[in-house]
C-alpha cells in the first residue's frame, strides 16, 4: 500500500445496494479501474464481508475476494485494510470471524450482533489509512443499506460511508423486478439526514434498448430529487470473478441448461467455499462444468470434483446423509477420476478430526476412503501465496485451511517451490496409486493454462482448447472492457464530481 500520506482524507464514493446480489461489487470495481485509467491512485473498501470465496494477501492474510478483484481493478495489490472484517459462514447463524486479515474465532449471529460496537472503530482505523495513502477510495456497502431493524448496528452502510463524508450511489438491479419500489421504497425507509447521503441512483442490468426506460428515469428523478448517474445494460462478454454465482446458488437450473458433452462434475457442497476455482475449467472450450447438489449418476462425467469447504465436518455428514458419499466411492471404484481441493481434499481421506472444535463440536468423522491420509484440523490457519510445479509445469495458487493432513501411503504429487514470497521446496498433496483421485490444498490449480491443459488431458480430454491467457493478464482484459462498458452507460463525470474529483482526475 502506498503510505505517503495526504495532507488531506482522500475523497470517497460509496455504491450502497437496495438489496444484495443488485451488483454493488461489479460497479465498484469498474469505477476503480475508470479512476486508475485516469491516473487517479484508487483503493476499493468494504468494510465487512460475508462470503467463504476469499483470497490471500502478499502478506499472507487472508480477505474477501469482491475486494481483492476491486484491488487488481486498480492496479494495486490486496491489503486487509481494503476488507477490514469478513464474515465466514460455518453453519445457518454461525460464522468464523476474520479480522484484519487473522481469524479470530467462530461466533453465532447474535454474538457477532454484539461485538459490532467494537468491530466499527477497526473498519473505519482501516479507512482512514487508506484515505491516508491514496487519492480517492471506492467504498462498498453490504445487502440493503435500508434495513431498519439492523441499522443501529450496521457499520457497513451509511454508518462508514457517513465517516468518510462519502456521497453514496443507490445501486438498483431491475432484471430482479420491482425497480422503482426498491429505489423509492429504500429512500422511504432511511431518515432525511441518511437520505441526504444518496447523492444519487443507478438502474443495474437492464435488458434491451436503454432509451425505452427514459420515461422511467424521468418518474423516479421527479419522485426521488436524486438525479440517475447511469441505466447500465446486462453483458455476457465480461467475465468478472463474483462472490455468489448462479451456478453455485441455482446448480440444478444451471446444470439443467447447459448442453449435452464433455462435463465436469463439482459437487455443490453446503458451505462451499472458492468457487471461483472452476472459472478456468468453465472457460475452457468444449467443457461444461456442472455444479450438483442432489445425487445423481456420475458415469457420464470425465471427472468429480469436491471443492472447497468452511466445514469439512459437516459437509462430509451431509454427503454421507443425501446419498452423495456413495456416488462418489462407486464412481472412483469404477475408473473415474476425482479431485479434492482443499476442504475436498480432506473429505477424501480416511479421516477428519477437529479435537478443539473449530468447525463445531469437538469430534470426528469418517471421510470417503479414497486416498491414504488423515486431516486434524488445528489452529492457526494456514494462508499462503504460492508457487508450485507439477510434471515441470509452474503454477501459481494459494491455501487457506486450518490444519495438517498427514498420508499413510499414495504419492505427493506437486512441488511447492515458494510461499508468501519465500523461497521453498517440498512436497504436497496426495495421489492414489493408479493417479486417478487427486487432493491438494492448492487454490487457484487451473489459473496457469498449462496446468489445466495437464489436468484435462489427465481425464481423457486431450487436446482441449484452453484459454491461451489466464490469471491476472486475463482478469486485467476484463476489467478494461468492464470500465469501456460502465463509461458508455454511466454518467463518469457526474460521479467523479459528486466525490469531488474532476473529470481529468484532479481535485476540483
Amino acid at each position: 500500500m502506498d503510505m505517503n500520506q495526504r495532507k488531506t482524507p482522500a475523497p470517497c464514493l460509496s455504491f450502497l445496494g437496495t438489496g444484495s446480489d443488485v451488483g454493488k461489487s461489479v460497479l465498484a470495481t469498474a469505477m476503480c479501474r475508470v479512476l486508475a485509467d485516469r491516473g487517479v491512485n484508487t483503493a476499493p473498501f468494504k468494510a465487512q464481508n460475508m462470503s467463504n470465496n476469499s483470497g490471500v494477501t502478499p502478506e499472507g492474510l487472508e480477505m474477501g475476494r469482491a475486494q481483492i478483484v476491486q484491488a487488481e481493478a486498480c492496479r494495486l495489490a490486496p491489503h486487509v485494510d481494503m476488507n477490514p472484517v469478513l464474515l465466514k459462514p460455518t453453519g445457518e447463524t454461525g460464522s468464523q470471524v476474520v479480522v484484519l486479515g487473522r481469524a479470530a474465532g467462530n461466533q453465532q449471529a447474535r454474538e457477532y450482533y454484539g461485538a459490532k460496537t467494537e468491530l466499527f472503530p477497526v473498519a473505519a482505523s482501516a479507512l482512514d489509512r487508506l484515505r491516508a495513502g491514496y487519492e480517492a477510495v471506492i467504498m462498498e456497502g453490504a445487502g440493503s443499506c435500508a434495513e431498519v431493524n439492523l441499522m443501529a448496528h450496521d457499520f457497513v452502510n451509511l454508518r462508514i460511508a457517513g465517516h468518510a463524508a462519502a456521497p453514496a450511489v443507490l445501486v438498483a438491479d431491475i432484471h430482479k423486478g420491482g425497480v422503482f419500489a426498491q429505489i423509492v421504497g429504500t429512500l422511504a425507509c432511511l431518515s432525511k439526514k441518511q437520505q441526504d447521503q444518496i447523492a444519487g441512483f443507478m438502474i443495474n442490468r437492464f435488458r434491451g434498448d436503454v432509451r425505452l426506460f427514459d420515461d422511467g428515469v424521468q418518474w423516479l428523478t421527479q419522485k426521488t430529487g436524486k438525479p440517475c448517474f447511469g441505466v447500465i445494460p446486462w453483458f455476457n462478454h465480461i467475465r468478472i470473478e463474483a462472490e455468489d454465482s448462479v451456478a453455485v446458488e441455482q446448480p440444478e437450473r444451471f446444470a439443467a441448461a447447459r448442453a449435452d458433452g464433455p462435463a465436469v462434475a463439482v459437487i455443490r457442497l453446503p458451505h462451499i467455499s472458492n468457487f471461483t476455482d472452476f472459472d478456468p475449467l468453465d472457460a475452457a472450450e468444449g467443457l461444461s462444468v456442472r455444479f450438483l447438489e442432489h445425487p445423481r449418476d456420475l458415469s457420464r462425467f470425465l471427472a468429480v470434483i469436491l471443492p472447497g469447504s468452511k466445514n469439512t465436518r459437516a459437509d462430509m455428514d451431509w454427503l454421507d446423509r443425501i446419498g452423495w458419499a456413495d456416488r462418489i466411492r462407486s464412481y472412483a471404484q469404477a475408473g473415474g477420476h476425482v479431485l479434492g481441493i482443499c476442504g475436498g481434499y480432506q473429505m477424501l481421506g480416511q479421516k477428519v478430526r477437529d479435537p478443539d472444535g473449530l468447525e463445531g463440536d469437538p469430534g470426528e468423522i469418517a471421510g470417503l476412503g479414497l486416498l491414504p491420509a488423515e486431516t486434524r484440523l488445528s489452529a492457526p490457519k494456514t494462508t499462503t501465496l504460492a508457487r508450485f510445479v507439477w510434471d515441470g509445469i509452474e503454477g501459481a495458487g494459494y491455501e487457506i485451511h486450518m490444519g495438517r493432513t498427514l498420508l499413510s501411503g499414495g504419492r505427493k504429487w506437486l512441488t511447492v517451490t515458494e510461499q508468501n514470497g519465500r523461497a521453498v521446496c517440498f512436497a504436497d498433496g496426495c495421489q492414489s496409486e493408479d493417479g486417478r483421485v487427486l487432493g491438494t490444498y492448492m487454490h487457484g490449480l487451473f489459473d496457469e493454462p498449462q496446468v489445466l491443459a495437464r489436468w484435462l488431458a489427465g481425464i481423457g480430454l486431450s487436446g482441449a482448447e484452453v484459454p491461451r491467457v489466464r490469471g491476472y493478464a486475463h482478469r486485467d482484459a476484463q476489467y478494461a472492457a468492464l470500465a469501456r462498458h460502465f463509461e458508455q452507460h454511466a454518467d463518469v463525470a457526474a460521479l467523479m464530481n459528486a466525490m469531488g474529483i474532476s473529470p481529468e482526475g484532479g481535485a476540483v
